[in-house]
C-alpha cells in the first residue's frame, strides 16, 4: 500500500484545522456526555482517540470548570489527588445550569428580540433560551438560585422564575445586544452592567421623555410637511429614522457637559436636511427658499443643498459649543476623513493635545465599522506621525 500523497493527508485532516476548533470541541463534549448525540462517523473518530494510562475515560471540560468555579465560590483550596468532577447535590447541578442559561441569553438572546412589530418575520428557533435545553423545568420555577454576575438583583439570587423574566426584558425586548464578542473584558462588563440594572430600559424622567417627544414630533413633522409641499422632489427624508434627531442632540448636550466647546459632525444625504433645522437651528424658510430655487445667485455655491455645510452656536450645560456641518465629498465616503481632518486642525488651533475641547461626530449608513476600506483608512490616520512645518 503506498503512503498517502501530501493532498490526501491534507484532505483526511482539513477538519481539524484551527477555524473548526469550537465545533470539534462542542462535538466532543457532547460524545462525553452521550456519544449516540453526535453522528457516527464523529463517534468513531472519537473513539480513535488514546485514553491516558490509568484513566478510563476522558472528563467533560464544563464538568473541570465547573469544579473549580465552586472551588472558588466557596473559597476551598483544591488537592490535587482529591478532585471530585461530580456535583455534590441535584441543586447545585441546576445551580450550574441556570448561570449556563444566563450566559445563553446573553449570548443568544437578540435571536429572540421582538424587532418585527408586524410579526411577518419567520424566525429560527432558538433552543439554547428554553429551560429543558439545560435540563431545568418548571417545577423549578420558584426555586431560588444564586444570579452570578448578572446585574439584575442587589441580593445575589433570585427565583429562577424572576430570573427568566428579567432575561427576557433584558435580552429579548424591542433592542436586541449583541456584545459577548467583545474582547476588552472592561468594555463587555461596561455594557453589561448598563443592560442589567435597569433591565435595559432607560430610567428617564417626565421631563426627559417629553423633551424626547418634542424632538421626534419636530423631525416627523418636517418630513411631513416637506413631503407634502414638495411631492416628487428629492429630500432624502428621515422617515422611520427620526430617532436620530434626539440621539444627536442627547450626544451634544453630554458632550458639552465634558467641556467639549467645538463638535464637527459629518453625514450622509439621508436625514441631512432635518438635522439642519432642528440640530443646527437652520431658518426652515431658507431650506423652503432652497427647494424652490428663489435664493440670490450670491448664496450659491454651484453645489447641490445636499452637499453645503453649515455652522452654528448651541448651548449645552457646559456653556456654549460651536457647531460644524461637513461640507460633503463627491465621493460620500470620504466624508470621514475629511472631517477628522477639520478635527484636527481645530485641535491644533486650540492646542488641545487630549482631544477634550473639539471632537468629530460622524454619521453615515454606510461606515462598516468592521474596520474596511476609507474606515480602516480613517483610523490609520492616528497613526500618522506629527511633522512641524516652519513657516
Amino acid at each position: 500500500m503506498s503512503e498517502p500523497t501530501f493532498m490526501e493527508r491534507m484532505q483526511r485532516s482539513s477538519h481539524l484545522a484551527g477555524g473548526n476548533a469550537a465545533y470539534i470541541e462542542m462535538l466532543y463534549e457532547a460524545y462525553l456526555e452521550d456519544p449516540t448525540s453526535v453522528p457516527e462517523v464523529w463517534q468513531q473518530y472519537f473513539n480513535r482517540l488514546p485514553m491516558v494510562e490509568g484513566v478510563a475515560g476522558d472528563v467533560s471540560h464544563s464538568t473541570v470548570i465547573q469544579h473549580f468555579e465552586r472551588l472558588g465560590r466557596n473559597r476551598l483550596k483544591a488537592r490535587p489527588e482529591r478532585v471530585s468532577t461530580e456535583v455534590s447535590s441535584d441543586h447545585e447541578r441546576k445551580q450550574i445550569r441556570v448561570l449556563e442559561l444566563i450566559s445563553a441569553y446573553r449570548r443568544r438572546g437578540h435571536l429572540k428580540a421582538r424587532i418585527d412589530p408586524l410579526e411577518m418575520w419567520v424566525r429560527e428557533p432558538a433552543p439554547e433560551l428554553e429551560l429543558d435545553y439545560h435540563a431545568l423545568n418548571d417545577a423549578d420555577l420558584d426555586t431560588v438560585f444564586h444570579t452570578g454576575s448578572a446585574q439584575f438583583f442587589e441580593s445575589g439570587q433570585a427565583t429562577l422564575r424572576d430570573i427568566v423574566q428579567a432575561l427576557s426584558e433584558t435580552y429579548c425586548g424591542s433592542i436586541g445586544a449583541e456584545y459577548m464578542h467583545i474582547t476588552d473584558e472592561a468594555e463587555q462588563l461596561w455594557v453589561r452592567q448598563r443592560l442589567e440594572s435597569v433591565h435595559a430600559r432607560a430610567n428617564l424622567s417626565a421631563a426627559s421623555k417629553e423633551a424626547i417627544l418634542e424632538r421626534l414630533t419636530a423631525a416627523e413633522g418636517l418630513e411631513k410637511y416637506l413631503h407634502a409641499r414638495y411631492p416628487g422632489t428629492k429630500r432624502f427624508g428621515l422617515e422611520g429614522g427620526e430617532s436620530l434627531i434626539p440621539m444627536v442632540h442627547e450626544t451634544l448636550q453630554r458632550c458639552g457637559s465634558h467641556g467639549v466647546v467645538e463638535t464637527v459632525i459629518a453625514m450622509a444625504h439621508r436625514g441631512r436636511l432635518n438635522v439642519l433645522v432642528n440640530i443646527f437651528g437652520k431658518d426652515p424658510s431658507d431650506l423652503f427658499d432652497e427647494f424652490e430655487g428663489v435664493l440670490p445667485r450670491s448664496d450659491h455655491s454651484g453645489d447641490v443643498k445636499y452637499h453645503q455645510g453649515f455652522s452654528s452656536n448651541a448651548q449645552t450645560p457646559g456653556g456654549e459649543m460651536h457647531l460644524a456641518l461637513m461640507f460633503n465629498p463627491s465621493h460620500l465616503e470620504i466624508v470621514g476623513p475629511v472631517a477628522t481632518g477639520s478635527v484636527r486642525a481645530r485641535q491644533d488651533r486650540r492646542e488641545d493635545q487630549h482631544g477634550d475641547l473639539v471632537v468629530p461626530l460622524v454619521v453615515h449608513g454606510d461606515a462598516a465599522f468592521a474596520g474596511q476600506g476609507v474606515v480602516m483608512e480613517t483610523f490609520q490616520m492616528s497613526q500618522t506621525a506629527s511633522v512641524e512645518r516652519s513657516t
